[in-house]
């Protein structure tokens, strides 16, 4: 239990946590476009109809995956942010398939050992842009969707390259830490 609560207590704040690596290619008003390297995920799918219960469920099976729910039994360093691929339902009654997923840490990028889990998977994501907003405060189910819906309106108004069919939510903090929270939407360029 004291692990756990370790653990769970050095995400408190994202600082010195490790984060995917990414260029900044350009900067609007309120959003940038983001060039994301290429790297591996720990992740784990599950359907809701509610992002908030996935992203929890999704997280306590990552979490695990990082305490030592692996083929090595490892302990492994929790980095940021937690990312949620949020692929809509074809209706507003419909449930959505979210993918959440923690970055694999550098030390474990060549090699990361292989879930216990038949639900968590290691994910290659390739190099990828992303049109990204940053907002703070607590993420919430609505704020999630507002911050998207103006991420969308701003970028109808610039391109047509935005991919339709999924988008990504990334929390940055513990719920824990009550000030200087970052959160993301990230709408990947096709």
């Amino acid at each position: 239990m004291t692990s756990v609560l370790k653990a769970i207590g050095s995400v408190v704040t994202s600082k010195g946590l490790d984060k995917p690596v990414y260029e900044t290619l350009s900067s609007d008003k309120g959003y940038e476009l983001r060039r994301y390297s290429p790297a591996k995920w720990v992740s784990y799918t599950t359907k809701h109809m509610k992002q908030e219960k996935a992203r929890t469920e999704g997280f306590w099976k990552l979490f695990n995956y990082i305490q030592g729910e692996n083929e090595k039994e490892m302990k492994i360093d929790m980095t940021a942010p937690v990312s949620t691929k949020v692929e809509p339902g074809a209706g507003p009654n419909c449930e959505s398939t979210f993918t959440v997923s923690f970055f694999i840490p550098p030390e474990h990028q060549e090699n990361p050992p292989q879930p216990k889990n038949p639900n968590v998977f290691i994910e290659e994501r390739p190099e990828f842009e992303a049109y990204v907003k940053t907002f703070g405060g607590f993420a919430k189910e609505d704020s999630w969707i507002n911050e998207a819906q103006k991420l969308s309106e701003d970028l109808k108004e610039k391109t047509n390259e935005v991919r339709q069919d999924y988008w990504f939510t990334a929390g940055y903090n513990s719920p824990f830490q009550l000030f200087g929270r970052t959160n993301e939407i990230w709408f990947v360029k096709k």
